[in-house]
């Protein structure tokens, strides 16, 4: 019945009956896929004339774009391995930590920490069965209206 502009699917698509398995993967182009994290850090600036020379917390957001081709299903990267990098490889050494001393030494400002995001996602993605894959780019929110961003062709090129 379609009476408040829906209907209720009653004969679901069945594989290999309505619709061929080699049709599953649609195209061979690149498509970048994003997932969004938020963490909570504590940080302070070191050599910085202003409030954040003193310890102080973020709430921060970061967001990942990976590109690559379309497996034989049509999937360039399952959003839940992004989450298993992003918790098991990354997260681990910046939510609720005091990230001066987690990571490596560096001025903790969002754009030395985007950099190193970058490079923790870009290593792991080397390593795992993710063939064609790529960081395309990080963005990483200090507040909701000031982030750092890095792209792969900046990291790349320079």
């Amino acid at each position: 019945m379609d009476q408040y502009g829906f209907r209720i699917v009653e004969d679901l698509q069945k594989i290999d009956k309505d619709i061929d398995r080699s049709q599953l993967k649609y195209h061979n182009k690149r498509v970048m896929v994003s997932k969004e994290f938020t963490f909570d850090a504590a940080h302070h600036l070191h050599l910085y004339d202003g409030k954040c020379k003193n310890l102080h917390g973020h709430t921060y957001t970061v967001v990942f774009g990976i590109s690559g081709y379309v497996n034989d299903i049509g999937i360039v990267m399952d959003f839940g391995d992004i989450k298993q990098i992003w918790k098991e490889q990354i997260e681990i050494h910046l939510d609720h930590k005091y990230v001066n001393e987690t990571l490596p030494p560096m001025n903790t400002t969002a754009e030395n920490m985007v950099v190193w995001i970058y490079e923790k996602m870009a290593e792991a993605l080397s390593h795992e069965d993710y063939q064609g894959t790529r960081v395309e780019f990080v963005k990483l929110y200090e507040t909701p209206t000031s982030f750092a961003e890095v792209r792969r062709e900046w990291m790349e090129s320079e």
